[in-house]
């Protein structure tokens, strides 16, 4: 006979415990996933399938109100036609906005943290501590909102002998991470809808994830034997050397650049001079556009780019999301969704996913951006047009597409002296993600840990939307600029307190472990965490402080007293039956 299990989600309210039925499952996903009400009697095996049934990330059910073509006047038809016409055209053109935004963004963020990069790229630390070069490769790429531009900078300190490929890969690594923030500020864009926004934010979580547990994989794989380095640096002494070039792509570019050129044009060659030591003469990174013509200094322009742009991406997600669930309707979304999502059966349903990470692989080479891409599917997710487990693989093609350009950018100053750099930059990168895909997602079971804790995060930030900006501003500022800050102090400080952190937080995770698969080996007083302080197992405590913040703001709503809102379902709080 089993053990009794003891399955306990936090954060969850007194309020919330008291209203649920308290049920026991035999599975740990039951427990995540399944939300049973409460009744005056055990819920049978119907409630589960039931519940079962009220996946919050199961594609919902998609209404068909439109009226169909037959029964259509000749005016109603026309009318028909100039809307759809109308509402195409408008689509694109938030698109093209929306594409040209994040441009902005960019921008800005390199005008207001693109010298500090240069300075904490040219720091000496990096040459002795690969951990604190993947805190930079973070930092910067969060700054400059750009893995290009850091991967740039990085090749022009190789080619300078500042640091060396085998040192600069970390930086590499932590550039792939840092380039996933722009999906976080998309997914916010749909925090209206408590449904919409868990699975948006989900979305936007995946690619976190995958990229955080590639990095825990292969970062010590690489400090420990050369992996990348030495695979990569046996390709380049392979391949003949030639004096031609490539030219490199400039697909989307071609249609924003003269856009984004006239209103303000940046010198990115700044941030490497700095990195270099070679900023005697600089004095800004502004060469051209309508902002450099307002004679403003570096931080000034920056900070008005900065909420000119966030103002107009809210504004153009808010569109886009309403325009998309305008057009992507009845049998048209249907149609989309049912080809997106589409699995093959039998043995050939593994292709499919493969195709899916091909079709992200080439769209992104396309529009020449991951994040561009990302961003772009995201509030799709969110509308429930495409699922969240399609979602990933197509972001993880997208990795292995943003290297693509990577690549040909390298074959593009072939016949200098950086083309063996760029190319064994590139390549690492490649190789880097290609060994993600197959380590997270050809073997099935590891595919479960990136979607897992992404559906858990959207949970968790749906019910306490505050948490999604708590959770952006830990992960990409604060956590990476305390790590690097020990970094500096040196290695004897830095694993002094990051052995203990990382015991600590191994322990808890085998804790968890034990509690959901085998309680029966604990103490009682241990098969949950209900003996430690609210504040330390529940996000309830902190709950409180935002909602009464909220609650004296003179916007607030009125009779709201928890960040659940009214019409919600409460979240799932599972206890067994003793």
């Amino acid at each position: 006979m089993s053990s009794s299990r003891t399955y306990s989600l936090p954060p969850v309210s007194e309020k919330i415990k008291n209203g649920t039925k308290p049920f026991q499952f035999d599975t740990l996903e039951n427990a995540l996933e399944l939300e049973i009400p409460a009744t005056d009697e055990i819920p049978t095996k119907d409630d589960i399938t039931k519940a079962e049934d009220d996946d919050p990330y199961k594609l919902p059910d998609l209404p068909d109100n439109n009226e169909k073509w037959k029964d259509m006047s000749t005016r109603e038809r026309i009318k028909w036609l100039i809307t759809s016409f109308g509402k195409t055209f408008g689509l694109l053109a938030l698109l093209y906005t929306f594409v040209c935004t994040l441009d902005f963004l960019s921008s800005a963020f390199r005008l207001l943290g693109g010298k500090a990069v240069g300075e904490a790229l040219s720091s000496s630390v990096i040459a002795s501590n690969p951990i604190a070069g993947l805190m930079i490769g973070v930092l910067s790429t969060v700054l400059v909102q750009s893995s290009s531009t850091s991967t740039t900078i990085v090749v022009s300190m190789i080619s300078a002998d500042i640091i060396t490929v085998k040192l600069a890969i970390p930086i590499i690594m932590g550039a792939n991470i840092g380039t996933t923030v722009t999906n976080y500020i998309v997914a916010m864009g749909q925090t209206g809808d408590r449904n919409h926004f868990r699975r948006s934010y989900a979305a936007a979580t995946v690619h976190d994830m995958f990229n955080w547990l590639n990095v825990l994989l292969l970062l010590p794989i690489e400090v420990g034997t050369g992996y990348l380095f030495r695979l990569s640096q046996a390709i380049i002494d392979s391949l003949p050397h030639s004096n031609g070039t490539v030219n490199e792509p400039d697909f989307l570019k071609a249609i924003t650049k003269p856009f984004t050129s006239f209103i303000v044009s940046i010198d990115s060659k700044v941030i490497a001079k700095i990195a270099q030591g070679k900023d005697e003469n600089v004095t800004t990174m502004i060469k051209g556009g309508v902002v450099k013509d307002i004679g403003w200094n570096d931080t000034n322009t920056g900070i008005l780019l900065l909420v000119l742009s966030l103002v107009v991406l809210c504004i153009c997600l808010v569109l886009i999301v309403k325009l998309l669930h305008s057009v992507l309707s009845g049998k048209i979304a249907k149609i989309i969704r049912r080809i997106v999502n589409a699995n093959s059966k039998g043995c050939l349903g593994f292709l499919t996913g493969l195709l899916a990470i091909l079709i992200g692989a080439g769209l992104t080479f396309l529009v020449q951006s991951s994040s561009i891409f990302t961003s772009a599917c995201t509030p799709l997710v969110g509308l429930g047009i495409i699922h969240i487990d399609r979602m990933y693989p197509m972001t993880l093609g997208a990795n292995i597409g943003t290297t693509g350009t990577s690549l040909l950018a390298a074959f593009a100053s072939a016949g200098s002296g950086n083309f063996d750099n760029s190319l064994q930059i590139a390549l690492c990168h490649l190789f880097f993600n290609l060994t993600g895909v197959f380590a997270f997602y050809i073997i099935y079971p590891m595919r479960k840990l990136p979607i897992g804790a992404a559906k858990y995060m959207g949970n968790v930030t749906a019910n306490y939307r505050w948490f999604a900006m708590v959770y952006l501003i830990s992960m990409y500022f604060l956590f990476p600029g305390i790590v690097f800050g020990l970094s500096l102090a040196g290695w004897k400080i830095l694993l002094g307190i990051g052995v203990p952190v990382i015991i600590l937080i191994l322990s808890i995770i085998i804790m968890n472990i034990i509690q959901w698969k085998a309680p029966g080996i604990l103490p009682k007083k241990l098969r949950t965490w209900d003996f430690l302080p609210t504040a330390l197992h529940s996000l309830e405590p902190y709950d409180a402080i935002f909602v009464s913040i909220k609650n004296k703001l003179p916007c607030k709503k009125k009779n709201v007293d928890s960040s659940y809102d009214q019409d919600d379902q409460p979240p799932v709080y599972v206890k067994t039956i003793s």
